[in-house]
């Protein structure tokens, strides 16, 4: 499917990105089995970068702004069809969770969230199949390492001088599918899956306190095995594309992702630091499902050229109950805009997407530290994010 629909930015833990035209819907285009109407050898890489400046206010009136705001992520896929062949075949690299927060240390809720970073990347071999002239399905394995960094909620972070943070690593395996059913001349109805994943994460944790604060003694640096078991969510769409005319196209896309869960986790370390210290550390908050709206429209012109608008609308996916600074999520909107052109053998796209929360999220009641710090207070969401694009055929 020749997607019209605009960038999905990330929220982080992010999600998929989306460009604004099919070509580059990397994820979609490797799982829906439009490869098959890719003919020969056709290579694509891009960035996709955003620019986070997310702020919080303080039940006391005091502002903070996420630290982490700038970040980027580079994409590449390749894609094989055989001449005559009712087989494709494709690899893909990307990411479709990522990106980080961090938070001043005097914001207040130090005790539950200081820092965030997540790398999750994809290795997604697919075949697809041309079962007719009009339907096509593909699916292939994911094979997904993750590296995450993250502070968990420490009872006993109660100044400045300290830190509790753990890091580590592990892969999975997962799998995605997708069929494109084009029903209609004008009309083409699309399908994709990508599996949840659990991934082992083996590292350690690393804790201090320089400065004693009673009850809290002062220590230098401990690193500790530990480990934890991550689970990433499921992600189900749904679209549908109208062409009116050979230069037009718009389409509607219904996006689930089932809740996100990676910070639910219970740290296990190989020892604790007693008494201020439990050797597992329990998990602080829960994601619920959402789902994702989008529609857009794209003009092609006869020099190759094509322009594209979208809009998004994405659910809250993060309760009040269970709401934590390192997600941020809200209800939220996308505008987006974007331009490419296609030629003989090269081509190019560059995407612009403006991002916003259904406005100010206002926090109250959320569950607090073992301190009685809590996450209460204004959150605003703006992002700006820019996907750029190249691709070339054999």
């Amino acid at each position: 499917m020749d997607s019209a629909c605009p960038i999905r930015t990330p929220s982080p833990p992010p999600e998929e990105k989306r460009s604004p035209h099919g070509r580059q819907r990397f994820g979609d285009l490797l799982q829906s089995g439009r490869i098959s109407q890719l003919k020969g050898g056709n290579f694509r890489g891009g960035i996709y970068g955003i620019y986070l400046p997310v702020s919080y206010k303080s039940p006391s009136g005091r502002s903070f702004n996420n630290e982490k705001d700038l970040q980027a992520v580079p994409q590449l896929f390749f894609t094989y069809t055989p001449n005559e062949s009712r087989l494709s075949y494709g690899l893909g690299i990307y990411a479709p969770f990522g990106l980080g927060f961090r938070w001043p240390q005097d914001s207040g809720f130090r005790t539950l969230a200081i820092e965030s970073q997540l790398t999750y990347l994809s290795i997604n071999p697919v075949v697809a199949w041309r079962v007719l002239p009009n339907l096509s399905v593909g699916g292939g394995p994911t094979i997904n390492y993750a590296k995450p960094i993250f502070d968990p909620a420490w009872s006993g972070r109660i100044n400045p001088t300290d830190q509790f943070r753990f890091k580590g690593d592990g892969w999975d395996v997962g799998y995605n599918f997708g069929a494109l059913w084009r029903v209609h001349e004008k009309v083409s109805i699309g399908v994709s899956f990508r599996s949840s994943t659990r991934v082992n994460l083996e590292g350690h944790t690393e804790y201090y306190n320089n400065v004693a604060l009673p009850p809290v003694p002062a220590f230098s640096n401990q690193r500790v095995r530990a480990g934890t078991d991550v689970s990433f969510p499921l992600n189900a769409v749904f679209g549908i594309s109208y062409r009116p005319t050979p230069k037009w196209n718009f389409e509607f896309d219904a996006d689930y992702t089932t809740g996100v869960r990676w910070i639910t986790v219970t740290i296990k370390q190989a020892s604790g630091f007693a008494p201020l210290l439990p050797q597992d550390i329990p998990p602080r908050s829960i994601g619920q499902p959402a789902w994702y709206y989008k529609f857009g429209g794209t003009r092609y012109f006869d020099n190759g050229w094509q322009v594209s608008a979208g809009y998004i609308y994405s659910e809250n996916a993060m309760p009040e109950s269970h709401f934590t600074p390192l997600i941020d999520d809200s209800a939220r909107h996308w505008l987006s805009i974007g331009t490419g052109r296609k030629g003989r053998r090269f081509d190019f796209d560059i995407a612009y997407q403006f991002g916003f929360g259904d406005g100010t999220r206002t926090v109250s009641g959320s569950a607090p530290s073992a301190t009685g710090q809590t996450a209460d207070g204004r959150y605003e969401y703006i992002s700006h994010a820019v996907l750029v694009t190249v691709g070339f055929r054999l």
